[in-house]
């Protein structure tokens, strides 16, 4: 299904169907869906501990929505297990519901999601203005030690319906904990869908995806977190709007200058639906509440598709800030978006270097749990 088509009341198909979005009420697969709305995950007459809370839309579980599920998960250490579904809200997590794990009790991440269509122009309804980017995000999370499975967040605003704002920014998550693992999750959006952030410019946020999928057009994947990516898929999409190069850039860091550690991506793809090389790799974000930035991002063992521009995969968002001068390298990246043309163009890492841009080497003594 094109994507400039509402993503609205469809549901998307996974990451190898491309860009069909999501949204229908109904799970994506019913022949995979439990019996038990929260299949192998209890239920409130079951419950697996006594830190876990029930969420299902129809009123099956101990609430119908994740934000009345999360203010009344006070403490450290809970558990929400939320049944399939399309929960049509935002939701905010307070910092003090450290070690909170949201499981999707479907094992398909397309049956539970969580959406909302608010903008960085989308006017607030008390009239004291717009919310601004991270305003915009459908879901906010703050706490040290959260943990999703199989979940899918999105942020389904589109230009086409709203011409006249010019904020266009629609986040889908942003996650500003330290220690965040996301697992079998997704993240759809067009503009800055995945916000990977940290509570202060002061604060290392370390946050890990695994077995994810990312898409979107305009930096939507980006932010100041310590951040591995492994083994997920980035897809770009087609842009309606416009009818030449670029259409958008993937990843988008604004690395503080004093944190070592950015981005860095192994062992995943990057696919499109754009023409050939019309999206570019990355830019870098040097936000103006830190004008002494410097992004940082490695993306290594990963294959890249013809979508990206091979030539020139870097550009600059600010004249002030050139890309040459920021933390960006590959090593090993396969495929026809990688292949090196013009050297000084894609800066590589040696072996040695290659050796200290790992996920153990970004994370530390974190281990997180698969």
């Amino acid at each position: 299904m094109p994507s400039h088509l509402s993503r609205r009341n469809v549901l998307l198909a996974g990451a190898a169907a491309g860009s069909a979005l999501a949204l229908s009420a109904a799970p994506a697969h019913a022949h995979g869906r439990p019996r038990r709305p929260f299949g192998r995950y209890g239920s409130p007459s079951a419950r697996l501990t006594s830190t876990t809370l029930y969420v299902h839309p129809r009123g099956a579980g101990d609430f119908t929505g994740l934000q009345a599920a999360v203010d009344a998960a006070t403490g450290t250490g809970r558990t929400l297990v939320i049944a399939p579904g399309v929960y049509r809200e935002t939701v905010s997590v307070p910092a003090d519901r450290t070690g909170m794990t949201w499981i999707g009790a479907s094992e398909d991440p397309r049956d539970v999601v969580v959406v909302f269509d608010n903008a960085a122009g989308t006017p607030k309804p008390d009239g004291s203005g717009t919310y601004g980017t991270s305003g915009s995000a459908t879901t906010t999370l703050r706490p040290d030690g959260f943990t999703a499975r199989r979940i899918t967040f999105a942020n389904d605003w589109l230009r086409a319906d709203h011409p006249g704002v010019s904020g266009t920014q629609a986040v889908a998550v942003k996650v500003m904990g330290d220690r965040s693992a996301f697992f079998d999750c997704r993240f759809l959006g067009h503009q800055d869908t995945l916000y990977a952030d940290s509570a202060s410019l002061d604060t290392v946020a370390r946050q890990y995806f695994a077995r994810c999928y990312a898409e979107g057009d305009v930096d939507f994947v980006f932010g100041r977190a310590t951040a591995v990516f492994e083994d997920c898929d980035f897809r770009t999409l087609i842009r309606p709007d416009l009818t030449s190069a670029p259409f958008g850039f993937v990843f988008a860091p604004s690395t503080a200058v004093a944190n070592p550690h950015g981005f860095v991506v192994t062992r995943s793809r990057i696919s499109s639906e754009a023409p050939d090389g019309y999206y570019k790799l990355a830019r870098p974000w040097v936000p103006s509440s830190d004008p002494t930035a410097r992004p940082m991002l490695t993306v290594r063992d990963t294959h890249l598709g013809a979508g990206i521009d091979a030539v020139a995969p870097y550009t600059n968002m600010a004249s002030g800030h050139p890309w040459q001068d920021q933390r960006f390298a590959e090593y090993r990246n396969t495929g026809p978006g990688a292949v090196v043309t013009v050297p000084a163009n894609r800066p590589q890492l040696t072996p040695a270097q290659a050796a200290a841009h790992t996920r153990q080497a970004w994370l530390g003594d974190w281990r997180p749990q698969a």
